[in-house]
């Protein structure tokens, strides 16, 4: 071989792995953490379902993406294993996906539609009762005070923090977030609750865009019947790749 084709070569996949582009998918809770019930069905089940759906649509429409999920069958993943997890293999984007419910969990709630949460200012109650119950599962992890530097998932006192921080990857947030909202309401016909910021503590450990979503009300007994069933949970994982490929194409 001659030095010059050496060298076209070296570049060639230098100009390959720059191109390279890395999709953490999170399905929220799992193992002996269920996450929010309905009457039947469990949100650990629901986000794991609409999580591989949505893997399975990237790696079979653009087979150069590595996807790579946080957990792949009902297992409990803690929370800064998850955010590792995306910053080990230096993801580009990382979707974190989970079931609503209303702080009672009363099940019949009226209460409906998907949101989508960056990591920011709890600008609203709501919003601090939202971030409260996803971050509350660091209580099923030994010695959570120590590795999470005291943060108390129940006190409003703790996401001051948040105040103080930089998210550099903000805008890119914000946007991808807006497309999943619009994606739920043109392609799953789905009430459209808005892009929210929130102190979640695994968006605060990952080093890239990151949005958490919330698929619907699993204690409102209609949306609980579209999250159980397959048809929902395709169209789902369908509104979100499709957001996915808009993002994916405008950067």
């Amino acid at each position: 071989m001659s030095r010059f084709l050496a060298i076209v070569i070296s570049i060639f996949f230098c100009c390959f792995q720059s191109l390279a582009y890395t999709v953490v998918i999170d399905p929220g809770h799992g193992g002996r953490d269920v996450g929010a019930l309905g009457l039947r069905a469990k949100e650990k089940d629901i986000n794991l379902k609409v999580a591989l759906a949505l893997g399975n649509l990237i790696k079979a429409n653009y087979p150069g993406i590595k996807v790579v999920y946080t957990r792949n069958n009902d297992t409990f993943v803690e929370l800064g294993r998850r955010a590792q997890i995306a910053n080990k293999v230096k993801a580009d984007l990382f979707i974190s996906i989970h079931t609503n419910s209303t702080a009672s969990g009363t099940k019949g709630t009226k209460a409906q539609g998907t949101e989508t949460y960056t990591l920011g200012m709890h600008r609203a109650a709501d919003n601090l009762a939202v971030a409260k119950r996803e971050n509350s599962v660091i209580a099923l992890e030994s010695n959570f005070e120590e590795k999470y530097e005291g943060f108390d998932p129940n006190s409003s006192e703790s996401y001051i923090i948040f105040e103080f921080m930089q998210d550099q990857y903000m805008a890119s947030s914000v946007k991808f977030a807006d497309l999943i909202q619009k994606q739920f309401v043109s392609t799953a016909k789905r009430y459209n609750k808005g892009v929210h910021q929130a102190g979640f503590l695994v968006l605060r450990e990952v080093s890239m865009p990151s949005v958490l979503i919330e698929l619907g009300f699993i204690n409102n007994r209609e949306e609980e019947k579209y999250l159980a069933s397959d048809w929902g949970q395709k169209q789902l994982a369908k509104s979100i790749y499709n957001a996915f490929v808009k993002y994916y194409k405008s950067r």
